[in-house]
This record gives C-alpha cells, sequence and structure tokens, in this order.
C-alpha cells in the first residue's frame, strides 16, 4: 500500500516571500508541479525521519483563490469546501487502517491534529526548499 502524502497548500506556498500573494493560484500550480518528482521518487531522509519511499499518493488541499487548480498525474487535488485545516484532518482520519500518512505543514494545530490520528509531519521545507 503506497504511503499517503498530504500538503497543505496554503502553508506550504506562504512559507516562502517570493511574491506569491500576487498570484496564489500560480503560486499553487508551481507547487503541485514540484511535487510530482515526490510522487514517484518518495521524501529521502533527512528530510522525512524516518524516509517515505516512493511511489507515494500525492494530495495537495487548496482553498480559497486556488481552488480552480487541477490535478496533474501523481498529484490529486482536493478544493477544501471550507477549512483546508478541516478537509486536512478529515483525510488522515479517513486513510485505510495501517497506512502510512505524512502532513506537510508549519500549522501548530494542524500538526496537533494529525498527529493525533497517526499521520507524520514534515514542515514545508521538505517539499519546497527555500
Amino acid at each position: 500500500m503506497r504511503a499517503l502524502l498530504i500538503v497543505d497548500a496554503a502553508n506550504v506556498v506562504g512559507s516562502v516571500p517570493d511574491g506569491w500573494w500576487r498570484d496564489r493560484h500560480g503560486a499553487t500550480e508551481r507547487l503541485r508541479e514540484r511535487l510530482v518528482a515526490y510522487a514517484a521518487g518518495g521524501l529521502p531522509g533527512p528530510v522525512a525521519d524516518p524516509p517515505l519511499p516512493g511511489p507515494l499518493e500525492v494530495v495537495l488541499v487548496v482553498e480559497g483563490a486556488a481552488r480552480g487548480v487541477a490535478s496533474v498525474p501523481g498529484v490529486r487535488v482536493v478544493a477544501a469546501d471550507g477549512s483546508g485545516d478541516e478537509r486536512i484532518v478529515a483525510l488522515v482520519a479517513q486513510r485505510e487502517p495501517g497506512r502510512r500518512c505524512a502532513v506537510v505543514t508549519a500549522d501548530r494545530e494542524l500538526r496537533e491534529r494529525v498527529r493525533a490520528h497517526g499521520a507524520q509531519v514534515l514542515g514545508p521545507r521538505a517539499v519546497r526548499p527555500a
């Protein structure tokens, strides 16, 4: 069973001050394109501890202005109806029993919530080096 990698798009996009606020949709598409490589290759250590070997199921959770970002081969985009955090927690909680899951976010509250469901937590630099 492939491990599940869930990425908090708003949090990860906002982690690097590169002008993303001028074009949130475009910044999210650029993040999505970076994630394609992780779907096949996984996340090595020390970025992920323990490492997440590929192939991975990669889910990018979007909200707000990024809702129109489409899925591409290797990355499924899920648009949150309301809060992206709520959607992420639901995805973690609803995964198959025993399936390994990692969530990429810097949001402290979200980190604790997904850990309570057994998810590994990684910071934004795991998928978006500064």
